[in-house]
């Protein structure tokens, strides 16, 4: 007897994150590739935003926080946009998430629901 639904093995394995495995590959077997699969970056974490991530687990700041980011990050964002582009937003104007999948899916997602409420 089987233990999963029958569904599952319908799942298929991520493409992009196939092609990121490709990369890895090709990179092990010493080819010199640039790969734009993922948003990893190429270095590491730098120490400042290390110790800021473990100073903000030392507070307690280690539970989910809102899906589209907290006020403070908003905050943030709206002061990075202001002080480094000369551009003005307001926090409700911002939305923040954990990686592009999630942004591209948010921006469709946002311009399916302006269309069909347009269309009602």
């Amino acid at each position: 007897m089987k233990l999963i639904a029958a569904r599952m093995e319908r799942i298929k394995p991520s493409p992009s994150l196939m092609a990121t495995a490709r990369v890895q590959e090709l990179r092990a077997a010493g080819r010199d590739i640039v790969g734009l699969t993922s948003g990893e970056p190429d270095f590491d974490t730098p120490p400042h935003i290390v110790e800021a991530a473990y100073a903000a687990m030392k507070a307690g700041k280690t539970r989910y926080t809102v899906v589209d980011g907290t006020p403070e990050l908003k905050r943030a964002i709206c002061d990075k946009f202001e002080r480094e582009n000369g551009l003005i937003f307001a926090p409700d104007e911002i939305t923040a998430g954990n990686g592009g999948k999630q942004g591209v899916v948010k921006s469709l997602t946002a311009g399916i629901c302006v269309a069909m409420s347009q269309n009602t």
